[in-house]
């Protein structure tokens, strides 16, 4: 399938690397989590391109090719801002505001931007194990594994792999590692560190209490206006969300569809990739072929 590479501008005039599949139909934006890169999303990109859609999938600003920002803004709001000048962009060049596919930072991005800056920049919004309430001692889980090697980095690729594989046992270690690649960068001194802006991740945690009650407040609101339609999919497994913070944002937003994927945790989409894009597939195709609903599955 063609590759397109492009850039996009972001609200400081920052650099948005991304990738373009596909020539024609609805375009859907696919957006990456905290200390990913747009590589994440290769197989689905190609998987809904195929369905018929034009995919773009992008480096967030201060991940992978994209720009670090001078201003080392990097918190929710700016991350949205930036979503809403691409959302314009794709719409200009598409003619249609583009489905996101937001995984846990991407979609709290998307809910910000959409239910909050700028309504009507989405067409349909899909989550991926993200909900506006997130269990905390999940996030410091995630942020310990992003902190333990951010400074020393890793002697080669390998070694990244041994420090995924002690973070996330249950998942089989892949023998090509050609992927895990891409969300590295080779430093001169001959290692190799994850491929963000360690500003990233020292904006997280700066963020005391009232600061992070005061996002969290901001997000719960802009999730309780979105009026587009909407796919939650959580990891049954989730150490970000749990049942009562998915059954929150189902009253928030009744009209959402909700899958719950066993044997899954919070990186879904790598856990049970197949689940995961048939789900994203049979909404996409409840929208723009059969006109929409909305339901609650449990995957088999």
């Amino acid at each position: 399938m063609i590759r397109e590479r492009l850039t996009f501008t972001g609200a400081e005039a920052n650099d948005l690397v991304a990738d373009r599949f596909g020539s024609a139909g609805q375009p859907v934006l696919l957006l990456h989590g905290g200390g990913q890169t747009r590589h994440s999303w290769d197989a689905a990109a190609e998987r809904i391109a195929a369905l018929g859609h034009i995919v773009y999938v992008a480096d967030q600003r201060g991940h992978g090719e994209s720009a670090w920002v001078a201003s080392e803004k990097y918190s929710f709001n700016d991350f949205a801002q930036d979503l809403v000048g691409m959302s314009k962009a794709i719409k200009a060049r598409d003619g249609a505001a583009p489905v996101l596919v937001g995984a846990s930072l991407g979609g709290l991005a998307a809910m910000l931007a959409e239910g909050a800056l700028a309504p009507g920049c989405l067409s349909a919004l899909v989550l991926v194990d993200i909900t506006p309430r997130m269990d905390m001692s999940g996030v410091e889980r995630i942020l310990g594994f992003m902190s333990a090697n951010m400074s020393d980095g890793f002697a080669n690729v390998e070694a990244a792999a041994d420090a995924i594989s002690l973070y996330l046992p249950n998942r089989k270690r892949p023998k090509d590692l050609s992927g895990l690649s891409k969300n590295l960068r080779l430093h001169e001194d001959g290692r190799y560190r994850w491929h963000w802006d360690p500003a990233f991740l020292s904006a997280k945690n700066k963020a005391d209490d009232e600061a992070r009650t005061r996002i969290q407040e901001e997000i719960l609101a802009a999730a309780a206006n979105l009026s587009l339609p909407v796919l939650l999919v959580r990891g049954q497994n989730s150490e970000l969300v749990s049942m009562s913070h998915a059954e929150e944002f189902l009253e928030l937003v009744p009209h959402a569809r909700f899958v719950d994927v066993r044997d899954a945790g919070h990186m879904v989409a790598g856990d049970k990739n197949d689940v995961f894009a048939a789900a994203v597939e049979e909404f996409l195709a409840d929208l723009f072929v059969a006109g929409g609903k909305a339901n609650a599955v449990t995957t088999p």
